[in-house]
């Protein structure tokens, strides 16, 4: 490989050398696909399977005074029981607007104020409503392993274009590629983890 220096891509400032654009392109994907499985593993958190999390509800708008706030910065949770979460304001003067949003968000489940914390008893899904859930997590799956396997074909293009442009031989192409391969087959693998993980809790009783 030459040892040029080569301008950083757009939107950086200063130079790289040609070993320093290849780990660049790899780390970035890597960073990329982090974030996938960690967006995936999000939406799974909002998907209600009969157990309390107050993943449910931690990121939950609610109004006061004049502000939206995430409930997770005005009150704390505990989980006393598998199907019971208890949502304790840091302000009790607060415990009408957190109730009110709990009422208008799509849990559906009516919560109980008893003038200190709320407490929020989750029923068990139906047989039918656990098949239906487990379609959507196995898309919301799907849709993580794709983000990944595109971050892997955009740093291949990335290297492609180095190679082209005599800054990356075949032979170094090749050993990067797989250890995009790589990278992209251990995010692939923790986003099927995940899966297993959240259709268990969907279908146990």
């Amino acid at each position: 490989m030459r040892s040029q220096v080569v301008p950083y891509p757009a939107g950086y400032a200063g130079l790289l050398m040609d070993d320093d654009l290849i780990g660049l392109v790899v780390s970035e994907a890597r960073d990329n696909m982090g974030k996938a499985v960690d967006h995936t593993q999000s939406e799974f958190g909002s998907i209600r399977t009969g157990r309390a999390t107050p993943a449910l509800v931690e990121h939950l708008k609610i109004e006061y005074y004049g502000t939206e706030t995430e409930l997770r910065q005005m009150a704390g949770f505990s989980v006393p029981e598998a199907r019971l979460l208890v949502v304790s304001p840091y302000d009790k003067g607060s415990l009408p607007a957190i109730e009110k949003a709990l009422q208008g968000s799509d849990l559906g489940i009516t919560p109980s104020n008893d003038g200190t914390v709320i407490r929020l008893a989750f029923p068990v899904p139906t047989e039918q409503r656990r098949k239906e859930l487990v379609k959507v997590v196995k898309q919301k799956a799907e849709d993580g392993r794709v983000t990944v396997r595109n971050v892997r074909r955009s740093a291949r293009q990335d290297l492609d274009a180095l190679q082209k442009e005599g800054d990356l031989s075949s032979d170094e192409l090749e050993r990067v590629e797989k250890d995009l391969d790589k990278i992209t087959h251990d995010h692939v693998a923790s986003i099927d983890k995940l899966l297993a993980h959240k259709e268990q809790e969907l279908l146990e009783i």
